[in-house]
């Protein structure tokens, strides 16, 4: 008597498993977040570095709106898609990464940041035209007073940045949500809102809403950059911490609702409140904690790229 076959899986519970075999670890996603920032400065920066405004067809704030949503489109599913000290906190605030994760997230993308510019700063030495390359860092460093174009005092830029940094990550925040059902434009949408933030801070004062890009161009600039820098680290992060707190204030606003809807007896409705917790995976809400065990992801953009539920 021979032995039974084992069944086939179908193609349909193959395909289902692949996306949850794959969870990159901590290096692939600090890779991913380093790189990703790398590109972001080098558009960002390098754009207004290397061309003649009078002739250049393409703005430097949407080259890096267009750098972030190329970044996110070819790294998000890795490590989320941040690129930013202030997307990181903000998700941190959210929920949607571990404090430790989230130090680890800001550390690379400052490596990124700094590399990025540091091969800007190489070929600029190349350019026989430009004798001073920390001048010419200048102009595209952020600050305020006498170092902004329109003469900004501290106030009014600490204002844009703080105010802009909580639009980003709002957008950010609500374009990946678990319950969004057009998840995948969010990498258009956080591309076109920073392409349209960094046009009204470039008039302001180079404002980058980022703290990794303002350190790495100040570190290639002249003194007084470092002196202003503070107010770019501050400002943003600010206003990520007030984005992170709203978010997570909408997302745990339903979580005593799915008691009444189960008193009244309507099983489905409350299935689909307990879902709405952003905080939580699937398996998390049944009970089920292999996948923290595991090292899942980490946050609702990740989780989306790699094609499960969501949060």
């Amino acid at each position: 008597m021979t032995a039974p076959v084992p069944a086939r899986p179908t193609q349909s519970s193959d395909l289902h498993a692949a996306p949850e075999a794959f969870k990159p670890g901590l290096v692939a996603r600090l890779s991913a977040e380093a790189f990703g920032t790398l590109f972001l400065v080098i558009a960002g920066l390098g754009v207004p570095l290397f061309t003649i405004p009078q002739s250049n067809p393409l703005s430097a704030s949407l080259a890096a709106g267009l750098a972030v949503t190329a970044a996110m489109l070819a790294f998000a599913y890795i490590s989320g898609g941040h690129f930013n000290p202030a997307v990181t906190l903000g998700n941190a605030i959210a929920g949607r990464i571990r404090v430790p994760e989230a130090a680890a997230y800001l550390g690379a993308q400052l490596v990124g940041a700094v590399a990025g510019a540091l091969a800007l700063f190489g070929i600029l030495r190349t350019v026989p035209k430009i004798e001073d390359t920390r001048a010419a860092f200048d102009t595209v460093t952020a600050g305020f007073g006498e170092h902004s174009i329109i003469q900004a005092p501290m106030a009014g830029v600490l204002l844009v940045e703080v105010l802009g940094a909580a639009i980003l990550v709002a957008v950010f925040l609500g374009t990946t949500a678990a319950r969004n059902t057009s998840k995948a434009a969010a990498p258009f949408a956080v591309g076109l809102t920073l392409a349209v933030l960094l046009q009204l801070g470039q008039a302001v004062g180079n404002t980058p809403f980022n703290p990794a890009r303002a350190t790495a161009s100040a570190i290639f600039s002249n003194s007084w950059s470092l002196e202003q820098l503070w107010l770019f680290w501050v400002a943003p992060l600010v206003g990520a911490a007030i984005a992170g707190l709203v978010f997570r204030g909408f997302a745990e606003a339903p979580a005593a609702v799915p008691a009444r809807a189960h008193d009244a007896g309507d099983d489905a409705d409350d299935d689909e409140l307990v879902t709405n917790d952003d905080d939580l995976d699937d398996d998390d809400a049944a009970g089920d904690t292999s996948d923290d065990a595991a090292g899942s992801a980490d946050d609702d953009a990740r989780d989306f790229f790699d094609g499960k539920r969501g949060r």
